[in-house]
């Protein structure tokens, strides 16, 4: 692993800036939607439009070298003249100037799903003059910041706000039609060529991407309409915009299933020749599960999406007709409350098939989990997140030790934001945010281990180490034996000492406890406070001070 491997957190601007309409901001299509619905908003969000400073010193605090946020399309250009706001201009560069002041690397996305109003008004993404319109977008970002910027995406999740938007209709502009969602999709992957061409006839410094929610699909079985089922998935979930935006090739068969059924006149060869000119640099993954599919039996095209965590537990349900069906919830797996199945192996398993399938870099845009908790406390005592992002940054140095060229790792999300549909219930932070007390941020335990993972990686190299705890009476007898442990593992293992009165207040990320043979009898009770093994130091591997005889046991045990 790189020196330059990026470790940070991400967010998306709509989701923290709040400030909906200072500074001669225009309305997104979100601050219309959810005005005129009546619903929770981001008005204020986490308010990172006047706190960005204080956000991005605790990244710097926290072991970060990266931030990955979005500009916001209405707070940079006003109304469909074009014209500049040079208020907005001016607030990207303040939070670019506070990124290399603290010495964190700035990974930018163009277009994080809020769309001006003025836009929206026009026919939104449906209309093919609001593509000319992103890139012109894109060249007045890049001439601005691009002295200040290495990284670019040109949008976030295209699968997202276009299936939300047009087929599942929770998301503005809350369409449920198949025929204007295929639209719009054809024309977000022709916006983003657009944005790479303006990059790259502008000669800009740097890399430009695109990020994907990206969802390794799994079948059921090996039949062969299971595997049938599996493509049309994998079409629908990963192929329309990664072959689009890598190969520059939208899915033959995809279209040709497509044409069966709808109108694809919109499709013009100049544009075809177009995003097969501009294909990305890199791709963003952003993992959180993969997807189980089986042969589609019956009904009639069905999108439900989990919008209310437990109290709406199972309500889950994705069936294409004719194409595939989704198994929502496998008994052998466990989900979160939002019906996001936990699968730490699909990141592996897709990172290898990415890298088979185009050879790029890739970053982890995005990884994390949502769940309701309680900020007003001291510290949240996040485990579950820890264990997740744990499982799977192993996923991810498998998938790296087999050949993926994965170049950085964004946990999802730097802070507590306004999470969509979910409001601010949806935690996902680092740092928790008290949206009902002034705003106040609070890192969590998981920002800590967080922090010391990244301290970890950077001494060892990025190889994955195994964290030994040694415990005795004092502590201060068992510190020569830790050292001489780690010696021998050659930098494969973190061996500290401590005191069996202070060891409960050092677990973070520990893997393994060692207990010296005069308090064995503790055993038991040391078992039944933590949740890793819990193993005596042989005799004579204590008394001699036999680091290589202890290292050899630890790696037995750790094998068994």
């Amino acid at each position: 692993m790189s020196d330059k491997f990026l470790w940070g957190g991400a967010s998306a601007s709509y989701q923290c800036e709040g400030a909906w309409n200072l500074d001669d901001k225009a309305e997104s299509m979100w601050d219309h939607y959810l005005h005129e619905e009546g619903l929770e908003n981001g008005d204020i969000a986490s308010d990172h439009y006047h706190r960005f400073e204080e956000d991005i010193r605790m990244m710097k605090e926290g072991g970060q070298n990266a931030y990955r946020f979005s500009l916001s399309w209405p707070r940079i250009i006003k109304n469909k003249a074009g014209e500049i706001n040079e208020k907005g201009i001016a607030f990207y560069h303040r939070l670019l100037d506070a990124c290399h002041t603290y010495g964190i690397e700035p990974f930018v996305t163009l277009y994080h799903w809020d769309l001006p109003q003025y836009w929206e008004d026009c026919g939104g993404w449906q209309n093919e003059e609001v593509c000319e319109a992103f890139e012109t977008y894109a060249r007045v970002c890049f001439d601005n910041f691009h002295e200040k910027v290495n990284h670019w995406v040109t949008f976030n999740e295209p699968k997202w706000f276009i299936a939300s938007g047009y087929l599942i209709g929770n998301y503005p502009p809350c369409r449920q039609d198949p025929q204007a969602m295929i639209h719009a999709a054809y024309h977000v992957m022709y916006a983003s060529a657009l944005g790479v061409r303006a990059f790259r006839q502008g000669k800009y410094p740097g890399t430009i991407g695109i990020v994907h929610s990206f969802t390794p699909v799994n079948g059921v079985d090996d039949t062969v309409n299971t595997r049938i089922a599996m493509r049309y998935a994998d079409n629908y979930c990963n192929n329309w915009i990664l072959d689009t935006a890598a190969k520059g090739e939208i899915p033959v068969d995809l279209l040709s299933e497509l044409s069966k059924t709808y109108d694809l006149s919109m499709i013009k060869p100049a544009q075809l020749q177009i995003i097969k000119d501009y294909t990305v640099d890199f791709l963003g993954l952003n993992y959180y599960s993969r997807t189980l599919v089986k042969p589609y039996t019956e009904g009639e095209t069905t999108f439900i999406v989990n919008n209310s965590g437990k109290q709406g537990k199972g309500s889950s349900k994705v069936i294409v007709k004719g194409w595939f069906e989704q198994v929502m919830h496998d008994p052998a797996s466990t989900y979160t409350e939002w019906d996001t199945e936990i699968y730490p192996k699909g990141l592996k398993d897709g990172l290898l098939e990415v890298k088979k399938k185009y050879n790029l870099p890739v970053y982890i845009t995005e990884n994390g989990i949502g769940m309701y908790e309680d900020v007003t406390v001291k510290q949240v005592e996040d485990d579950y997140r820890i264990s997740f992002m744990k499982d799977h940054l192993q996923a991810m140095h498998e998938a790296m030790e087999a050949g993926a060229d994965v170049r950085g790792y964004f946990a999802w999300s730097s802070f507590d934001l306004y999470s969509w549909k979910n409001g601010c219930e949806k935690r996902y932070g680092l740092v928790a945010v008290d949206f009902e007390n002034g705003l106040q941020r609070k890192p969590k335990k998981s920002y800590y281990w967080f922090k010391n993972m990244i301290e970890q990686q950077k001494r060892q190299g990025g190889k994955t180490m195994k964290k030994i705890m040694l415990v005795c009476n004092a502590g201060m007898s068992t510190g020569m034996l830790a050292k001489r442990i780690q010696e021998a593992s050659e930098g494969t293992m973190e061996v500290h000492a401590y005191g069996e009165a202070e060891f409960i207040n050092y677990m973070d990320g520990v893997d393994l406890i060692l207990v010296g043979p005069q308090i064995r009898h503790q055993i038991p009770t040391i078992e039944a406070q933590v949740a890793v093994p819990v193993k005596a130091i042989a005799p004579q591997h204590y008394g001699m001070m036999d680091g290589k005889g202890v290292y050899k046991e630890i790696k037995k045990i750790l094998k068994d």
